[in-house]
C-alpha cells in the first residue's frame, strides 16, 4: 500500500510538472464566505463555527467587529473553524457557501488566523 501511495504521488507530481503546473506544498489558505451567500446561511455559519471555536475577535470592541455585518463576521468565523480543523477543503464547505482563497483577507487591525 505504501508503494502504491508513493507511485501515485510521483505520478501526480510528474503530471503537474509536465502540464506546466506549479507545486506549492505550504501555501497559506483561508476560508471565507462566498459573496453570494444569503443572510440566513451566513447567520447559520456563524452559529455553527462559533459553537466550536472562539469568535470573540468579532465581538463589539474587538479588532474584527467592523464592518459589523454578517458576511464579514461569517467569513471570520468560517476561517477560524477551517484553520482549527487543519485547513482541509471539506472544512470550508459550509453547505457550499464557503470558498478557499490564497490571498490573505486580513484588513486593518483584523488579522485572519
Amino acid at each position: 500500500m505504501e508503494r502504491l501511495s508513493m507511485t501515485l504521488s510521483t505520478t501526480l507530481l510528474l503530471l503537474c510538472l509536465i502540464s506546466g503546473g506549479t507545486v506549492v506544498y505550504s501555501q497559506k489558505t483561508w476560508c471565507i464566505a462566498k459573496p453570494s451567500t444569503g443572510e440566513v446561511a451566513l447567520v447559520d455559519n456563524i452559529g455553527y463555527a462559533c459553537s466550536t471555536v472562539d469568535c470573540a475577535v468579532f465581538q463589539e470592541g474587538n479588532p474584527c467587529f467592523y464592518p459589523n455585518n454578517n458576511i464579514s463576521h461569517a467569513s471570520i468565523a468560517m476561517n477560524l473553524y477551517y484553520q482549527s480543523r487543519g485547513r482541509n477543503y471539506w472544512n470550508c464547505n459550509f453547505g457550499n457557501s464557503g470558498v478557499i482563497v490564497s490571498t490573505d483577507p486580513s484588513f486593518g487591525g483584523c488579522i485572519y488566523m
